[in-house]
């Protein structure tokens, strides 16, 4: 047999695998092998090689190799090329990691800049970044007007995490235009190729952007994140288009589908609630069945649940979680609002068992986002769910829901903005005022708020025991037994922030086997950021975190220890 002269490890084998042929490389290779003698088939060599692949990457006696199979005559021959990128532990070790940054306001900067300081306020940008990773031996190529892809040695990744990615500030200081220009970064790295690396870098960017942009995030690993920044504002974005296309792409589905199922969050509130009203009613509109997934009425929702279910289209619409898997058709449309977690939501099997699903959420992405969906509306800069599909029920021509229905979406965008005092944008009052004029009342609106005398002593319970720390930091317990202990936390701490110095509040109940946390804050402290290394999410503003636990002190020891981390990296 003509010996192969390729410089690598080689076999030739039949159909059944068996070894007919080893090339001098291979017989050098294996020359210190115990069981050299006994090799007769491939399994004797590679655990569990897979005969139908014909690359694939396998540890041989401790060394990683790319192992390679073509058809030849005799049955196959198969190659064994070393991967010199793969750790003794298996993991892939590159030496470059792939980026992808986006001016993400551009239009905004474009729109609200004079058109003759435009070219060099965007020439000024691309000066900085291009010096900025040249200077640390990286490769920068412009793709779009505001997108770059950028390509950079592993070591200096390391640098700039260090540094807590300065480009970012340095952009934001430029002090050309009328508003300041941010940027927001994915990185992508160990994947097991470079087009790995960038799909990384793509899943990273997507996260950042659903997180309200100004930030960077580095995805290291299929399930590792990391963020960096992200203490500004979400960049807010008064253009029309998205909410247009949503609309259009979302009336599609609906007129595709057989029926549509509704769910919100667990324990929902009436942002919740009010935007599965305002969902049913687009549904409505087009003459499908509809129904909303609700598993039980807490004190926050019971007065719009009860209006709701006064009208005779409510009849049979609120449904537990068994009865909507039992309702679940090959076509039927999934929505899910105010939440992008699916295990947060009422029922996460629905999920699990359909491929129609919509998301409308304004929560800050988290990297355990529902990921197979037919159209997700996610928006960070949001007030609100109920502020998103009022928007999209604008562009719906011909359409009016019911004075209920309207009044329960102005109810959500209220109490998600603490009364239009948060997280509010031009769109916000806009929305708001549109409900207005469709009919909504903002006494009877008013009247969804109330609550029973037991919840409000048990309230200024918790504002009487805070504890202060730090000077402005407010962190107090729900001791006193409550029908609704999440919601009434949540309040507290909204409570907690009408009081003069307090910049931030932390409130903690027991529900269960959780021990729940709502976080609200000023702006000083994002509570996002610092509720999220605890399993939680929300946006800067507000947010919250449930952790499996018997010991509410003990879980309120772990809370202020992440406040201690959270402000001694910010003083650095």
């Amino acid at each position: 047999m003509e010996e192969f002269t390729v410089p690598f490890p080689v076999l030739t084998v039949d159909k059944d695998f068996n070894i007919l042929y080893k090339n001098h490389f291979f017989e050098k290779w294996s020359e210190k092998w115990d069981n050299k003698d006994d090799i007769k088939n491939i399994d004797d060599i590679v655990d569990q090689y897979e005969r139908n692949k014909y690359v694939q990457l396998k540890n041989v006696k401790g060394q990683y190799f790319d192992v390679y199979k073509a058809v030849c005559n005799e049955g196959y021959s198969i190659t064994f090329v070393e991967n010199k990128y793969v750790n003794k532990e298996g993991a892939i070790d590159s030496h470059v990691c792939v980026g992808i940054l986006i001016v993400d306001n551009y239009t905004e900067v474009e729109e609200n800049t004079d058109e003759a300081r435009l070219p060099h306020l965007f020439a000024i940008i691309e000066r900085k970044i291009n010096e900025y990773f040249n200077n640390m031996g990286g490769i920068v190529r412009k793709f779009e007007k505001d997108k770059f892809l950028i390509i950079l040695n592993r070591d200096k990744l390391a640098i700039l995490k260090d540094e807590n990615f300065p480009i970012s500030e340095q952009i934001e200081k430029i002090e050309i235009g009328n508003i300041p220009v941010t940027i927001s970064m994915g990185i992508g790295c160990n994947g097991n190729t470079l087009n790995e690396d960038m799909e990384f870098a793509r899943g990273a960017l997507d996260l950042a952007l659903g997180r309200g942009g100004n930030q960077i995030v580095v995805k290291e690993s299929e399930d590792v994140y990391e963020y960096y920044g992200g203490d500004g504002r979400e960049v807010i974005k008064n253009s029309r288009v998205r909410a247009r296309v949503k609309a259009y792409g979302f009336t599609e589905l609906i007129l595709s589908a057989s029926d549509v199922i509704v769910m919100g969050h667990q324990n929902p509130d009436l942002d919740a609630l009010g935007s599965a009203a305002g969902v049913f009613s687009i549904v409505n509109f087009y003459g499908k069945r509809c129904k909303i997934v609700l598993n039980s009425v807490t004190n926050a929702v019971k007065a719009l649940y009860d209006r709701l279910t006064r009208d005779p289209k409510y009849d049979d619409a609120f449904i537990t979680s068994e009865q909507a898997l039992k309702l679940l058709k090959r076509n039927t449309l999934v929505v899910v609002v105010d939440t992008h977690r699916g295990v947060l939501t009422e029922c996460p099997e629905l999920l699990n068992k359909t491929g129609r699903v919509v998301i409308f959420d304004h929560h800050r992405k988290c990297a355990d986002a529902i990921e197979n969906y037919s159209l997700s509306y996610h928006e960070a800069y949001a007030s609100s769910t109920a502020e998103m599909i009022t928007e999209m029920m604008m562009y719906i021509k011909g359409m009016r829901a019911t004075k209920d229905e309207i009044e329960g979406l102005l109810a959500g965008m209220m109490v998600d903005t603490k009364n239009f005092a948060f997280k509010i944008g031009i769109k916000t009052f806009e929305t708001a005022a549109y409900l207005k004029k469709q009919g909504a009342d903002t006494v009877s609106v008013r009247r969804l708020f109330k609550n029973t005398i037991e919840d409000y002593i048990a309230r200024t319970e918790i504002v009487r025991s805070a504890e202060i720390i730090y000077n402005n930091v407010a962190v107090s317990v729900l001791n006193t037994p409550v029908d609704n202990p999440r919601v009434l936390i949540a309040m507290a701490a909204d409570e907690l922030l009408n009081l003069r110095g307090i910049e931030t509040s932390f409130v903690l109940c027991k529900d269960e086997d959780y021990v729940c946390i709502s976080g609200r804050s000023l702006g000083d402290i994002n509570v996002q950021k610092l509720l999220e290394k605890m399993g939680g999410g929300g946006h800067m503003l507000g947010a919250a975190a449930q952790v499996k636990s018997d010991s509410i002190e003990e879980v309120k020891r772990m809370l202020l220890d992440k406040i201690e981390e959270y402000l001694e990296v910010k003083k650095n």
